[in-house]
């Protein structure tokens, strides 16, 4: 006769099996997904994103399981994402709405990746885009997730359009708890689950450890990250000509004016003030890291108009992969960040930083590392390089008075992260559930 202990350990056995049939089930009904995000713009953040996510539905869904990641600028995204048998990069036009229409219609699952997914700061246009991708999932009866996404900034028609059209969402992740509030407070009426960014799931290859120093061996006593945004490009607007200088992708263009353009040039000039004395006082070389391709040109103007131009060096997404830019944000002595990915991806290694922010991702962020009060400065501030040259001295002379706060909630951030599989696989299974009582 079996004893009491071997009786639950025979019964814990049969459940354990029987979840794993059902979860094989439930993989079985989902053989195609569709990875719908901001891809192939050469962006750091957004190739840890997909690599991440690509990994993580494969590891919930099944190697075998059919992944399609759509792109308006293929060759960028076949830089870090190799076409096998089962991923395919499809290209779709900039007026998008059918090619993404019938891409929705082919596939079972729909995941929204863009982390900038719910906001118009940067363009009214691609938010309309996750917009037409969720009402097309709902009308031909898809699965849809915003998959660890964000919301910020929207104009008062766009928030009636994300109450109406993001309530039809199968389940909104976002990655902070202000994110889903925000949310909430639009009366947006969907699932909605707070955990943290899917980038703290990517895995640099190990063989870029030391990245940084291989490639700039003056770097080896230190360095200091700076990574600039031009804040006077956004938003993106649609108009059918402009200057070629200014268009994203026609007919997309980035915002332009005299007064733009001159407040550009001081902001240059304002960061080759501090980096030029970065250098002179702690005799540490600076490398202007440009997270996106479009950073390059604010980059191109700092480093013009420095003192000190020989102490650094510019690393960009367009020429480095997303393992070996976080490499170089790994080992910085400190980070001045306008980048929200910079903090995400540099958070491992406990770099001291200080965010310059312009949208409400960073401002987010910071107040879920605790950093807000101190660390995080307005764009917009009139004192705004005197505060920064205030904060950048206290944390060069003690490093370790921020670095107990990043590692702690370091951990807090990679454990909610690895709920965002978790929370998809629960949505999965009920889908399946709910579908065998229909049959």
């Amino acid at each position: 006769m079996n004893t009491e202990n071997e009786i639950i350990e025979q019964e814990e056995q049969a459940g354990v099996a029987e979840m794993e049939e059902e979860q094989f089930t439930v993989a079985a009904n989902i053989r195609k997904v569709l990875l719908m995000g901001y891809n192939g713009a050469n962006n750091t953040g957004s190739e840890a994103r997909l690599l991440a996510i690509i990994e993580e539905v494969r590891e919930m869904v099944g190697p075998e399981v059919q992944i399609t990641i759509p792109t308006i600028c293929g060759e960028n995204l076949r830089r870090y994402v190799k076409e096998e048998a089962n991923l395919k990069i499809v290209e779709y036009p900039t007026v998008y709405f059918f090619a993404l229409y019938r891409l929705v219609k082919e596939h079972d699952l729909i995941l929204l990746t863009e982390g900038s997914c719910y906001m118009d700061t940067w363009s009214s246009c691609l938010l309309w885009a996750w917009l037409w991708v969720t009402g097309c999932a709902n009308k031909k009866g898809k699965i849809v997730v915003a998959y660890a996404v964000d919301s910020g900034y929207l104009s008062p028609f766009n928030q009636k359009l994300v109450r109406r059209i993001a309530s039809k969402t199968d389940l909104i992740i976002t990655r902070t708890r202000a994110a889903a509030d925000r949310l909430k407070s639009w009366k947006v009426n969907a699932p909605i689950e707070a955990t943290a960014d899917s980038a703290f799931g990517f895995r640099p290859d190990p063989a870029d450890c030391d990245f940084l120093k291989k490639s700039w061996p003056e770097t080896s006593a230190g360095v200091i990250g700076i990574a600039a945004v031009d804040f006077y490009l956004w938003p993106v607007v649609f108009r059918p000509f402009g200057r070629a200088k200014n268009c994203y992708r026609w007919p997309y263009y980035y915002s332009d004016s005299h007064q733009r353009r001159s407040d550009r040039k001081t902001l240059a000039k304002n960061y080759a003030r501090f980096a030029d004395q970065m250098i002179d006082t702690y005799g540490l070389p600076v490398a202007l890291i440009c997270m996106e391709q479009l950073d390059e040109p604010l980059a191109v103007m700092i480093l013009s108009a420095m003192r000190r131009p020989e102490k650094v060096r510019i690393f960009s997404s367009r020429e480095f992969n997303t393992s070996q830019m976080t490499s170089v944000l790994r080992s910085l002595d400190l980070l001045v960040t306008s980048r929200y990915h910079a903090g995400v991806l540099s958070l491992d290694a406990a770099i001291p930083q200080i965010a310059i922010g312009h949208d409400q991702r960073l401002r987010d962020l910071y107040r879920e590392l605790e950093l807000f009060d101190d660390y995080f400065l307005e764009y917009t501030s009139l004192q705004l390089f005197e505060v920064l040259e205030e904060r950048a001295e206290k944390l060069m002379n003690d490093p370790d008075s921020q670095r107990e706060t990043l590692c702690r909630n370091s951990q807090n951030q990679h454990m909610w992260a690895k709920q965002n599989p978790v929370l998809l696989k629960q949505l999965l299974y009920r889908e399946h559930l709910d579908r065998e009582v229909i049959l």
